[in-house]
């Protein structure tokens, strides 16, 4: 997790959306566990790709070829995952919650604190492994942009910290 300090800033693909009078107070990226799907599939496509590759006889050459083409599909499928994975970001400012997504069409969702009415964090049996959890967010008895956030890291930590922006403590403090 980042906590942003005076002064810092947000990565260019995520500042051009902030208010100028906004205060940036986290920003995440998407936990790596996000890409577990897509590296097994390069690796389980790859093992089938050698597998057959080997067992091969000289008349199908024609369609370890086109194995060999599809490996290579699902690999550029995997780097632009990847891709896509290294701009996407969760961000929370001192007035709102943005999650920025998409690397050629971009898609920001964004809900203001001052309208959550309710917020919890999931994490599933992968998720306390792995460290990443899900924020489900909501607003009242609307239909918001930014509902569920998956694979943030440090759920308990953001979730605390989150909590305390949009629930403050009004106690006067004693001086």
């Amino acid at each position: 997790m980042r906590l942003v300090t005076p002064g810092d800033s947000a990565p260019a693909s995520v500042n051009k959306y902030l208010l100028p009078h906004e205060t940036q107070v986290i920003t995440v990226r998407r936990h790596p566990a996000v890409l577990m799907l897509p590296v097994g599939l390069v690796l389980g496509g790859l093992i089938v790709a050698g597998v057959l590759t080997n067992v091969s006889t000289p008349e199908s050459n024609g369609v370890i070829n086109g194995v060999w083409w599809a490996w290579l599909l699902l690999l550029a499928w995997f780097v632009w995952r990847v891709a896509e994975w290294s701009v996407d970001y969760f961000v929370i400012t001192n007035q709102r919650m943005l999650l920025t997504t998409g690397l050629i069409t971009r898609k920001v969702a964004m809900m203001p604190l001052a309208k959550v009415t309710d917020m919890s964090f999931r994490r599933s049996i992968a998720g306390r492994m792995l460290g990443y959890g899900e924020f489900v967010l909501e607003s009242a008895g609307q239909d918001q942009a930014l509902h569920t956030v998956d694979y943030l890291p440090y759920p308990e930590q953001l979730y605390l910290e989150v909590c305390e922006m949009i629930f403050p403590n009004k106690n006067p403090s004693d001086d």
